[in-house]
């Protein structure tokens, strides 16, 4: 069977609801993959930074067929013995006191809102079912009724409603209008560090640290959705450690599941996460001994084989080296970390034809919000493989 039969199944017994490019993969291993046909790819996607260890890292890869053989799923009906492990490691390596576990970011993401309301009712006292979250334009915290409700982005809204209450939206990086949008039903503030659908955004440096300080101010929680940026992305373990801020919550996915499993999680303090009581939440498959076994081991290779200060070193040095291409076609290169967009004019018609063109060239790039094309590769890419792909990334940008 090839590519083009496989190709014509999914667009005739899959839901449309993606847009990916013609390619069908078959094999992954480290920083490449491999289509059906046999031929080679540099991944600089990351299955949207899930993928961070690269694939099929052979350390993780023990810890899941170790842990298969042996249980997978109890519920949260019983204990297991991977799951305290686990939440104990974590606190250790954040700081923060508890987590709570969840699979897909969005799950997290609701998670995290649940918390926040219930702290603004019985700790802040605020009027019940009245709390407000302030989030900002052009964010992208997952894809539920409520995720979407707090979206600017029309075509993740229209058609979905109605839509659940209580959301303020504020412009991303103007740390003054969050501090105008307080009121005394305001719970919480929900930000990412930086916005990757939205086209990797990076707001101005001290905005974190401004918010985080007017939330203080305020009684209010700040919450840092850092389930692309966090565990490395960004050259730091979470990208609001850039200024030095640690939120009063986070949330955590994608990398957490070192490319075998979803895995996520919301940590916090005992003040904020210990108002949830047994029933208030749940999840059959959040923290079962599965996936415990892989966070666990996704994390101690995030810290034990550098891939942070990788990241670091080598997306200083995959920025700078980007910015030295000329093209009639690039607004803007920006990112922190192996997490880099490449804004496009307008007059370049686009970014898919360009990401279509760098996948014709062995690179697979995707892009977001029409006009920017993301490169975010596994962190565990070397300088090596960056001097590979620099002349094809040139090529292509500097295309008619």
């Amino acid at each position: 069977m090839n590519s083009q039969q496989l190709i014509q199944y999914e667009d005739r017994y899959s839901a449309n609801n993606y847009h990916p490019l013609d390619v069908v993969l078959t094999k992954g291993e480290g920083v490449w993959v491999y289509d059906i046909e046999g031929n080679r790819y540099l991944d600089c996607l990351s299955a949207y930074s899930a993928m961070s260890h690269g694939h099929i890292h052979p350390r993780i890869l023990k810890a899941a067929q170790d842990q298969l053989t042996r249980l997978t799923l109890t519920s949260r009906a019983f204990r297991n013995d991977q799951f305290p492990q686990l939440v104990k490691e974590l606190s250790e390596l954040t700081g923060y006191q508890m987590s709570l576990f969840m699979n897909s970011g969005a799950e997290a993401v609701e998670t995290a809102l649940k918390i926040a309301r219930k702290w603004a009712y019985v700790v802040k006292g605020i009027r019940r079912h009245q709390a407000e979250i302030i989030v900002a334009e052009g964010n992208f915290h997952g894809r539920t009724i409520t995720t979407v409700s707090c979206s600017t982005v029309h075509q993740y809204r229209d058609d979905f409603g109605p839509f659940t209450p209580g959301f303020i939206v504020v412009p991303f990086g103007d740390a003054q209008a969050i501090r105008q949008a307080i009121t005394p039903n305001t719970a919480a503030v929900l930000l990412e560090p930086i916005q990757g659908e939205a086209g990797i955004r990076i707001p101005p440096l001290g905005y974190i640290r401004e918010v985080s300080g007017i939330c203080t101010a305020s009684n209010v929680l700040f919450i840092a959705d850092e389930i692309q940026t966090g565990l490395g992305r960004t050259g730091k373990f979470f990208a609001c450690e850039h200024e030095d801020i640690y939120p009063d919550m986070i949330i955590l996915g994608k990398a957490l599941g070192g490319g075998f499993y979803p895995v996520s999680c919301v940590i916090a303090d005992n003040p904020i996460m210990g108002i949830i009581q047994p029933g208030d939440h749940g999840s059959t498959f959040g923290g079962n001994p599965l996936a415990a076994a892989i966070a666990r081991e996704s994390l101690k290779v995030l810290t034990e084989e550098g891939l942070i200060e990788n990241s670091a070193s080598l997306g200083e040095y995959l920025l700078d080296q980007l910015k030295q291409i000329k093209s009639p076609h690039i607004k803007e290169i920006r990112g922190r970390g192996l997490f880099i967009g490449i804004e496009l004019k307008p007059e370049a018609r686009g970014a898919r034809r360009f990401c279509e063109a760098l996948m014709r060239e062995g690179i697979l790039a995707k892009e977001t919000h029409y006009h920017v094309i993301r490169l975010a590769p596994p962190l565990i890419i070397d300088r090596e493989t960056i001097d590979w792909m620099l002349p094809k990334v040139h090529k292509v940008l500097t295309m008619a």
